[in-house]
């Protein structure tokens, strides 16, 4: 069989996100990945007990996915709470059924503190960007998975040799 890529769950247009809405990625990749059942679809927050819908989260003080993996940073809800422990169980679910399905790839949706690969929020609730990746994209990264976020996938189409 192919290559098999976890997917975030919101990208395949499940009501998964904080807010209760979807991110649904439409390509025609995506739509053969699932026809040949590639695809292997996980919300790490939900996977983890989290709610939909649930308050947004961040991670503190510009910090990264890395940071919250090394116990140097904390993932806190705009209400204040700290769901840090929530979101490194979210990406110990993610890895483990990455490694479980053997998926090699990761496709995840860019922003969130879980997924996000390319840039994060910078934990101030304000909408600023910065560059990094959530506690799921750098765990999964740490484990050898290749992460894309959703802005990537003609990369991930080119890596698989499929362009």
């Amino acid at each position: 069989m192919s290559a098999r890529i976890l997917s975030s769950a919101c990208l395949k247009g499940h009501a998964v996100r904080y807010d209760g809405g979807s991110k649904p990625l439409v390509h025609q990749a995506i739509e053969r990945w699932r026809d040949e059942g590639r695809l292997v679809a996980i919300c790490p927050e939900m996977s983890a007990g989290m709610q939909v819908p649930r308050p947004p989260a961040e991670i503190e003080e510009a910090r990264t996915g890395a940071d919250v993996l090394n116990w140097k940073a904390r993932v806190l809800e705009n209400t204040g709470g700290d769901v840090t422990e929530a979101f490194r169980r979210a990406a110990e679910n993610a890895l483990a059924l990455a490694l479980e399905t053997n998926c090699s790839f990761a496709l995840l949706i860019d922003g969130s503190p879980s997924c996000g690969s390319g840039f994060i929020y910078d934990g101030s609730f304000s909408g600023e960007r910065v560059r990094g990746e959530g506690v799921t994209a750098a765990l999964l990264r740490r484990n050898g998975v290749e992460v894309y976020s959703d802005g990537e996938i003609e990369m991930l189409v080119e890596r698989l040799g499929e362009a």
